[in-house]
């Protein structure tokens, strides 16, 4: 889903020149090295009682998780998209202009040019938030049953002390990180 939302914004900040657009950059760089903690207390306190959007009843939830996650690997996802299009042979958007594709029409052909960089975004995209403990753990409070996920069960369990099942968790993780990086491997072949 939020990739939907980042696959745009990366192509419209490779492929278009406008007033701004250096800075946007910078701050795209910028959130590409932002400690999730901080993003976790950023959400917390835009969702806690007296932040403006206390009233969603999100903290401690799903949803507020979900949120964090999706601002820590939003700026990652759309840097390397960006990067990807840039990297796309200039030329290309010319020949394109001169056949008379739209640029609508251009647009996807430069991503499909740059099909390779836009699958390693998406990676180091999952590859940000399934790895993530600190935002998780403040938005989401470690609930049993409710918001704990592997990564936070296995902070957990190695707190009490408990290493086999944080190993067999730990082991889990991976297994589903392989398995879903494989899936991605095999997509990108498909487009190659």
């Amino acid at each position: 889903m939020a990739t939907t939302i980042r696959l745009p914004l990366g192509s419209w900040l490779g492929l278009s020149h406008f007033w701004g657009r250096r800075p946007l950059i910078a701050l795209v760089y910028t959130g590409m090295g932002f400690p999730p903690v901080v993003i976790g207390l950023f959400v917390y306190l835009l969702l806690s009682r007296s932040g403006p959007l206390g009233g969603l009843g999100w903290l401690f939830n799903p949803p507020a998780m979900i949120l964090a996650q999706t601002i820590i690997s939003f700026p990652l996802v759309a840097g390397f998209i960006m990067a990807a299009v840039m990297s796309v042979n200039p030329i290309l958007k010319q020949q394109l202009a001169s056949l008379g594709a739209t640029k609508w029409q251009a647009t996807i052909t430069i991503l499909q040019e740059a099909r390779i960089g836009v699958i390693v975004s998406i990676v180091a995209g999952f590859g940000a938030i399934i790895s993530e403990v600190g935002a998780v753990m403040i938005v989401g409070g470690n609930i049993e049953g409710h918001t704990r996920v592997l990564t936070t069960a296995i902070v957990q369990l190695t707190r009490m002390g408990v290493f086999n099942l944080a190993i067999a968790l730990g082991t889990i993780l991976l297994a589903i990180c392989f398995i879903i990086n494989l899936a991605m491997l095999r997509f990108q072949g498909r487009l190659a």
